[in-house]
């Protein structure tokens, strides 16, 4: 396993002293400062690369990729509708916390699957660490989730990991995962 590089920060936001990139997605892909008539991935292609399916694909597009920086950031558009404000709370719709960081994990799930010899491999939680929840999200926010690796191994990985709305933090943790040999997938 390798240590990955420390990305540079485009942006800083306030209240934290986390580097989380620009505010808004940049739109810009690989390499870094091109920028891109549209999204890197769309619902449909992060499908192609992550195994999670509706309602559970809580990723809906890549806005930025950058591979040398270790870097990619996701959006998830949070709507009146989602099956989880069902429940939590009538009344007051607030997405969980819980599926914060798992749409955070499945960002990061989107960065590992595009690396050279991950593609169908499928990794699994192994630690969440210095997680906090900063802001209430929503109905009608737009979660921007940005990771950046920090160790990526064959068998393990770790990252930094950022959701936030109209650039205030609402979560941060360091994800880490494990990826399990195929026999134990069955």
């Amino acid at each position: 396993m390798t240590d990955v590089a420390e990305p540079t920060a485009t942006a800083e936001p306030t209240g934290t002293a986390e580097p989380t990139g620009t505010a808004e997605p940049t739109g810009t892909a690989q390499p870094a400062g091109r920028p891109s008539a549209g999204p890197v991935h769309t619902a449909r292609e992060i499908q192609d690369l992550i195994p999670h399916r509706w309602p559970f694909l809580l990723v809906d597009r890549i806005v930025e990729y950058d591979a040398d920086a270790h870097r990619i950031v996701g959006s998830k558009a949070v709507t009146a509708t989602e099956w989880f404000f069902q429940g939590h709370f009538p009344g007051l719709p607030v997405m969980p916390g819980v599926l914060q960081i798992e749409a955070l994990a499945q960002t990061m799930a989107v960065y590992v699957a595009k690396q050279e010899g991950f593609g169908d491999r499928i990794g699994l939680f192994a630690g969440i660490e210095g997680c906090r929840f900063k802001r209430v999200v929503s109905p009608g926010d737009t979660l921007r989730l940005e990771v950046r690796m920090e160790k990526l191994g064959r068998r393990f990985g770790r990252g930094r990991a950022v959701a936030s709305v109209d650039g205030e933090v609402a979560c941060e943790a360091t994800l880490s995962f494990i990826i399990p040999d195929a026999s134990v997938m069955r």
